[in-house]
C-alpha cells in the first residue's frame, strides 16, 4: 500500500445508548487510493466515515492525518474538515440553502475566502459534478441524483485531498450511477483518495484499489480485492463472492483459465474482454 493519509490505530467507539460501533478497530487508508468500505448493517461503516474527519471522537485510541494524531481544536477540526470531506449517504441531511449556488458556496465562505474566490471554486466544483447549469436551481427541485451530486461539488468546493462517500450510488439508477462514477473516476485521476462505504461486492471488485471489511466495529480484512473479497471468511462474513470472481472460478472448473498468464478479471469488461482474447488465440492456425 502507499503511504497512510488516514490511520486508526486501536479505535474504540460506544454510542449514548450502549451501541459498540467501534471495537480496537485499526486500519489505513493509502494516499491517492481508491478504498472500498464494506460490511454487513451495523458492522461500523458509517460510524468509521464520521472519525475520518472528526465528527466523532474515539472514546479510546486515536485516528492520524498523515501519521500525527489528530487535533480536535476548533481550529484542527477546522483545517482537517478543509482536508477530508464527507458525502453523507442521504443528501437531504447535508443541503439547507435553498439554491444550489448557496449551498457548495457555504464551506469556502467559512474559509474566509474572498467572493472572488469562492465564486471560481464554486464554478469549478460544479462543472467538475456536471452541474453547471444548475447553479441558480432551487435545491428541493432537484432529483435526488442531482442532489448528491451537488452535496459532492460542495465537498469540492473545499479542495480536499479526501472525499469520502457513504453509500453515494444508492436510490440511483444505472445511468445516474454511470455519471456518478465518471466524476470520482476523474477526480482519483487528479491525484484525490477516494473512499467509499458499499455493499455492492461487485462494485467494490471492480473499482477499488484495495478494500476494508469491518465486522461487528473491528477489521476483518484490509488489501486487494481479489485477495479479500476471495477468502472464504470475507465471503462467508458478506454472504457472497463477486459475481466476476465466482464466474472465473466456474470457468477454470471446466477447463478455460483466463488467469492463466497472471490476469485476473475484476469487472464485467475485464472478463468478456479476456474471454475475446482466448477465442482469438484459439481461432488462430
Amino acid at each position: 500500500m502507499s503511504e497512510s493519509i488516514l490511520k486508526l490505530e486501536q479505535v474504540s467507539y460506544r454510542y449514548p445508548d450502549g451501541t459498540c460501533a467501534l471495537d480496537r478497530c485499526s486500519l489505513q487508508i493509502g494516499t491517492g487510493s481508491r478504498t472500498a468500505v464494506l460490511g454487513a448493517n451495523g458492522a461500523g461503516k458509517t460510524t468509521l466515515f464520521l472519525h475520518l474527519n472528526g465528527i466523532l471522537r474515539p472514546a479510546a485510541g486515536q485516528v492520524c492525518w498523515h501519521g500525527t494524531p489528530l487535533e480536535y481544536s476548533r481550529s484542527g477540526l477546522r483545517e482537517l474538515r478543509s482536508r477530508v470531506g464527507l458525502v453523507f449517504q442521504n443528501p437531504d441531511s447535508q443541503l439547507f440553502s435553498a439554491s444550489v449556488r448557496e449551498d457548495v458556496s457555504f464551506g469556502p465562505l467559512n474559509l474566509g475566502l474572498s467572493e472572488a474566490a469562492v465564486c471560481e471554486l464554486v464554478g469549478q466544483a460544479l462543472q467538475a459534478v456536471g452541474m453547471a447549469e444548475f447553479t441558480d436551481k432551487p435545491v428541493h427541485n432537484l432529483s435526488f441524483g442531482q442532489k448528491k451530486r451537488v452535496c459532492i461539488a460542495g465537498v469540492l468546493a473545499m479542495q480536499p485531498d479526501v472525499v469520502v462517500l457513504d453509500e453515494p450510488m444508492a436510490g440511483l439508477d444505472a445511468s445516474v450511477q454511470r455519471e456518478l462514477l465518471h466524476v470520482l473516476d476523474t477526480l482519483y485521476t487528479n491525484g484525490m483518495t477516494i473512499v467509499i462505504a458499499t455493499h455492492d461486492l461487485d462494485f467494490a471488485y471492480g473499482w477499488a484499489d484495495q478494500v476494508i471489511v469491518l465486522q461487528s466495529g473491528r477489521l476483518l480484512a484490509q488489501g486487494r480485492p481479489e485477495v479479500v473479497l476471495e477468502h472464504p471468511d470475507v465471503a462467508e462474513e458478506l454472504g457472497a463472492l463477486p459475481f466476476v470472481a465466482e464466474l472465473t472460478r466456474h470457468l477454470a472448473l471446466n477447463g478455460i483459465d483466463l488467469c492463466d498468464k497472471g490476469y485476473q478479471p475484476r469487472s464485467r469488461h475485464d472478463l468478456l474482454t479476456a474471454l475475446g482474447a482466448r477465442s482469438n488465440q484459439e481461432e488462430k492456425p
